[in-house]
């Protein structure tokens, strides 16, 4: 048995029941093979057995009352996964999906994204079960602050860095950053990414993973002799990320025609209008639906999956994990699709992603291609510690330059170690020989 087969046993073995966890080591290790065999001081000193396992897990209760005077407890994580590079650095997910399963997931990816980032940060996440969706400000607020009860413990500027994530914008930072203030007696701005901008928050941090997505996929593109102009794309949710996606591939001249959120899809053969979108998801708050009320040509369709049923030649994953499976990708190439870029953490299951390189159709890999949030968050934090602020051009300028080093990065590699067009295999291995070799500076620790 080689190495890469003992460590995927013995994470199933010691991770039971956590298959968002498996699914996430799994992806990456075999892709890793070319580097080992190559490499045995690797597998002198366990590497991928330490890489593998959290430096730090932390579960804790959070009581809180809700407005009619009742105690609600839910549980909160933070999983502080590697610091080879940088202090931990990774956002909090508020969502009742949130077990230690899915922490975990998020924290490894998070380790190669930030070394694939370039910037000094490890990888951590955190969260918790709790669902922000229909409660009252003062609710939010009191569920912040003893969840920050806990976990101030064991954050810090040099030490571990949240942000927000699903279910955590700037409302929930505000409220935790407060409570954090409070608790140390003294303003320690870098303790968090995702800020507002009157209290030390960057410009383009919300539009930074969504942008940095389509930076990232133009210039595959553009390395396998295609342009981003006149694509017909379909993106999945109808967040953040998804938004500002849709937004970034609308001013490069490409067409949107698709969008979802849980509930079901649009289609607009006219190119979905974005100003639409952002008023009723930003400003209305209400479901994807209304959006045929302003554009008479568009459908709505029941089915957040069904969207993958649309012919198109780019598919933006942005919803959450495991969003493509077999099935919808069998769809996808069955109507022609020609490149996947994805916009959410591990949004293509394993039998996805091996059956698009089989049909030689390009991916952008989440941990690459979704860095652009984490890699604005780390210029978020310079800005804190050199206590300036850059104008919006200056971090897009900035984020642009990060996303494309990243993907020349991700290339050479897929270039050295695999097929010049598996990106999958190119990012988990650049991501992977930074923190090794650091680990490796390091000692056994």
């Amino acid at each position: 048995m080689d190495v890469i087969e003992k460590v995927l046993r013995d994470v199933k073995k010691r991770n039971p029941h956590e298959p968002e966890f498996y699914q996430a080591v799994e992806e990456v290790l075999t892709t890793l093979k070319p580097v080992i065999e190559k490499n045995a001081r690797y597998r002198n000193i366990g590497i991928l057995e330490r890489l593998v396992e959290p430096e730090r897990q932390i579960i804790f209760r959070v009581p809180w009352v809700d407005d009619k005077g009742n105690v609600n407890v839910n549980r909160g994580f933070r999983v502080q996964f590697n610091s080879a590079i940088g202090p931990y650095k990774g956002g909090i997910r508020f969502h009742p999906s949130v077990y230690s399963g899915i922490i975990k997931f998020l924290g490894f990816e998070q380790i190669f994204k930030n070394s694939l980032s370039g910037l000094p940060i490890g990888g951590g996440k955190g969260g918790s079960d709790f669902d922000p969706k229909n409660k009252s400000d003062g609710e939010i607020m009191r569920f912040c602050q003893s969840f920050m009860n806990e976990l101030y413990r064991h954050i810090g500027a040099d030490v571990d860095i949240p942000a927000g994530d699903i279910g955590v914008g700037k409302r929930e930072i505000g409220y935790l950053f407060g409570q954090y203030k409070k608790l140390k007696n003294g303003y320690e701005a870098g303790v968090f990414t995702g800020k507002g901008l009157t209290y030390g928050g960057s410009l383009v941090r919300n539009e930074a993973t969504g942008y940095g997505l389509i930076y990232f996929v133009k210039r595959m593109l553009e390395e396998n002799n295609h342009s981003l102009k006149n694509q017909k794309i379909i993106i999945s949710g109808a967040g953040n990320v998804a938004i500002h996606a849709c937004e970034k591939s609308i001013q490069m001249g490409a067409h949107v025609i698709a969008m979802c959120d849980s509930k079901g899809y649009i289609y607009d053969e006219d190119g979905i209008n974005i100003e639409t979108i952002k008023r009723i998801k930003e400003v209305e708050r209400k479901r994807i639906s209304e959006y045929v009320k302003y554009h008479e040509n568009a459908k709505y369709y029941e089915g957040q999956k069904n969207i993958w049923n649309v012919k198109c030649d780019l598919a933006l994953p942005c919803a959450t994990q495991n969003d493509i499976t077999l099935d919808e990708a069998k769809k996808l190439v069955e109507n022609g699709v020609k490149f996947i870029g994805e916009g959410a953490n591990m949004p293509c299951t394993n039998d996805a992603l091996k059956l698009f390189l089989e049909n030689d159709i390009l991916v952008a890999p989440a941990k690459a291609a979704n860095a652009g949030g984490v890699s604005t968050s780390a210029l978020e934090m310079s800005q804190n510690s050199i206590r300036l602020s850059w104008t919006f051009e200056e971090v897009d300028t900035k984020l642009k330059e990060i996303m494309e080093n990243i993907f020349e990065t991700t290339s050479n590699s897929a270039k050295m170690y695999s097929d010049k067009n598996n990106y999958i295999a190119g990012a988990n291995i650049a991501g992977f020989i930074k923190v090794a070799e650091a680990m490796l500076s390091q000692g056994i620790i």
